[in-house]
């Protein structure tokens, strides 16, 4: 009987580490989606800004037509 127990309490820790990494897996999956997701919705102004910047380095002007251009 106690070697039963034991046995048990044994396969116990086993599946507690088995479910703490398919937990850690999801959250890595998870926030993985996140940062796709945020960098697909902030990425095209991020685009539009850095060139703002890149043509006011220069000198210019950025238009605000449909394709931007960096206009002196």
């Amino acid at each position: 009987m106690l070697a039963f127990f034991s046995n048990a309490a044994a396969r116990v820790r086993r599946d507690e580490k088995g479910a703490t990494a398919v937990e850690y897996g999801i959250m890595v999956a998870l926030i993985a989606v996140v940062i796709i997701v945020a960098v697909g919705l902030i990425g095209g102004n991020l685009t539009t800004t850095f060139n703002s910047v890149a043509c006011a380095a220069k000198g210019g002007t950025m238009s605000t037509a449909a394709t931007p251009v960096c206009s002196k």
